[in-house]
């Protein structure tokens, strides 16, 4: 017999906290608002405080008898043939590191994509684990990293086989998807899990024009975030795994290592309540925003000095595999003009904030909640970019190296570096010194620079004139790159 989708065990479980009259003696000190400020309350509204309960001895008892959480999961699983899944209020930079240390452990090997978020670079630098990097498909003539194929992955196998398993990166923040099903086939042929970060996918296992998503692909464990592509809260993310490669108690136990004590019960019932909205209506919720993100697209690509990118672009031997259309990536160089100076532009002429911007690019990100009003905002906001073009022109150039110079010797574990005596010298000195921060420009949040890595001129070259041309590095712990955090000796 199937799980009934109309129920929201999330949801139900505080709708009967409140129509009980239930009195707590325990944390959230804001006492359901009534503790709150004032102000604040008239900001946030009382109901973001009536959500706030423990998650047990709140809305389950002290027990969890009710399994509240798990009926939500449980739930989840099912709505996207799922084996298992949990809920995570830490976000998807959590989840991943919980998958990869359930899948590898210190003094280990991994495979990774080397376009892969600084999230799971900082799993590598907390686990202690030794990254076998994999290399993206590089599309030199746009200066993009599309996710690494399945020949680079059995390749890395071949030559690695002690390592435990391998993570790729799909979709990418540009829409662009991995042959999964390719990359899955080789890592079992090889005994070995695959870990899929598709935290910009959680739409995809719900209409079938989409890119296929990890689970159907027969990933093992795939992390993905519900407050991107779907209508969740902020941090809210879950991962989902099948097969019998990976212990459901190990990866459970990671989590709960790494996770929060004290889960946010808002972001359970905002990963609850976007279940049961697709569950029951997604494919007629996805297919209404394709079909607006194609009508946006095309009026886009009719704005002189804009063009949207699409799968003729994206997709093709040694590119992407497959593309999702919703995140509308637009390259604005014919304009003369960087990513950077058209989303400033955007937001402080027309109150419109971009998905994410480069040294070419601005993209907006589609989702089901947009309409024709919200797209016809954009629209107007960007053809009143293409006027004003000129005004914009003299934005910086960003000096991008070819893919072979972008990539650097990686001389030591990034652990090692991350935590070793380490100095501050000028950027001007630092070619040839081992890094021993990430440097990361965001978003997308792709660091260009690893602990362990030893610095070239190509690479900082491009890092400083990123950063004159408006590039945001905010681990950096110099975001003005005057200087650059490199390991003491040698």
């Amino acid at each position: 017999m199937g799980l009934d989708h109309d129920e929201a065990p999330v949801l139900d479980a505080l709708a009967r906290y409140h129509a009980a009259d239930e009195l707590g003696f325990t944390p959230p000190g804001h006492k359901q608002a009534r503790g709150a400020d004032p102000r604040a309350r008239k900001v946030l509204g009382d109901a973001v405080f009536y959500a706030d309960v423990l998650a047990s001895g709140g809305l389950d008892d002290r027990l969890t008898r009710g399994q509240i959480l798990k009926r939500a999961e449980s739930l989840m699983a099912d709505a996207v043939h799922a084996e298992h899944t949990f809920f995570s209020t830490c976000g998807s930079s959590l989840s991943v590191k919980a998958a990869m240390l359930t899948v590898t452990s210190p003094h280990r090997s991994l495979l990774v994509g080397r376009d892969a978020h600084k999230s799971v670079i900082a799993g590598l630098i907390l686990a202690g684990v030794e990254p076998v990097w994999i290399e993206p498909q590089w599309d030199t003539e746009r200066h993009l990293a599309h996710p690494p194929s399945p020949a680079a992955f059995d390749e890395a196998f071949g030559s690695n086989p002690d390592a435990d398993g391998a993570l790729v990166t799909s979709p990418t923040p540009y829409g662009a998807a991995a042959d999964l099903a390719g990359i899955a086939e080789v890592c079992h042929r090889y005994g070995k899990p695959l870990i899929v970060d598709e935290a910009w996918g959680a739409h995809l296992p719900f209409h079938q024009q989409l890119p296929s998503w990890a689970m159907d692909a027969g990933a093992d464990v795939c992390v993905t975030s519900i407050h991107k592509m779907g209508s969740g809260l902020e941090q809210g993310s879950v991962f989902h795994l099948q097969g019998d490669l990976i212990d459901p108690a190990d990866l459970a136990s990671r989590a709960d290592l790494l996770g929060t004590t004290s889960p946010n019960v808002l972001i359970y019932a905002g990963i609850d309540a976007w279940r049961r909205q697709m569950a029951q209506n997604g494919n007629a919720l996805m297919g209404r925003a394709l079909d607006l993100a194609a009508r946006t697209r095309a009026d886009i690509e009719a704005i002189d000095g804009i063009h949207v990118n699409d799968a003729s672009d994206f997709c093709g031997p040694n590119l992407a595999a497959q593309f999702d259309p919703l995140p509308v990536v637009m390259d604005v160089s014919a304009l003369g003009t960087t990513g950077y100076w058209a989303a400033d532009w955007l937001r402080s002429h027309h109150h419109i904030d971009a998905h994410l911007f480069d040294h070419r690019r601005i993209s907006a990100q589609i989702t089901h909640a947009d309409d024709e009003d919200t797209t016809g905002r954009l629209l107007d906001a960007l053809h009143d970019l293409s006027r004003h073009a000129t005004h914009l022109s003299r934005a910086p150039r960003v000096d991008v190296p070819s893919p072979a110079d972008l990539r650097m010797k990686q001389t030591c574990l990034p652990r090692d570096a991350y935590f070793s005596p380490h100095i501050d010298v000028p950027v001007a000195q630092a070619a040839g010194r081992v890094a021993a921060e990430m440097i990361t420009p965001y978003p997308p949040g792709i660091p260009a620079v690893l602990p362990g890595e030893e610095l070239t001129e190509p690479v900082l070259r491009y890092l400083s004139t990123g950063v004159q041309a408006g590039m945001n590095l905010p681990d950096a712990a110099d975001a003005s790159l005057k200087t650059i955090r490199v390991v003491a000796a040698g």
